[in-house]
């Protein structure tokens, strides 16, 4: 991978797909749970749906051309506040190799941009409490907003 500035742009997963299941399981093994449990298995149907039907964007970060980095974003009007058009993270993932810098910052100023042409007027960025990054996103003028729990509970 060269040492140039990242490239960072919208794509569709159709055309990305065959590029996504390495960094997908290395996101996995870096941050997921009960991986003795849950098995990595993506519902690609689903998501070539929430595409199709306008609720998914992803935006990526390119080094020399190799995907390095994503952002999946969901989009949704909310149920409390049909006016507006809000988006949240599903995925994020930026390799280790990239994380020095301003990679993130400008991944999500990237995404931020072009969802705002789009007219989404919040996001929601989410990470897990062990990986944090909320260090970016609070320079950036992000702020807490809830906390969330969850528990393994099935068999």
């Amino acid at each position: 991978m060269g040492t140039q500035r990242l490239k960072y742009q919208q794509e569709f997963l159709r055309k990305i797909r065959h590029e996504l299941y390495g960094l997908f399981l290395a996101h996995w093994r870096e941050i997921a749970l009960n991986k003795d449990k849950i098995a990595l298995n993506p519902d690609w149907d689903a998501y070539f749906q929430l595409e199709a039907d306008g609720r998914l964007d992803i935006f990526t970060a390119r080094d020399d051309g190799v995907l390095v980095g994503y952002v999946f974003v969901l989009k949704t009007r909310h149920l409390h506040y049909k006016d507006h058009l809000m988006a949240m993270t599903d995925l994020v993932y930026l390799h280790p190799k990239h994380r020095k810098g301003w990679n993130a910052k400008r991944l999500f100023e990237f995404a931020e941009r072009c969802m705002k042409k789009d007219g989404v007027s919040t996001f929601t960025i989410g990470m897990k409490h062990h990986k944090p990054f909320a260090v970016i996103l609070e320079r950036m003028g992000y702020s807490p907003q809830d906390v969330t729990y969850s528990k393994f509970i099935g068999d």
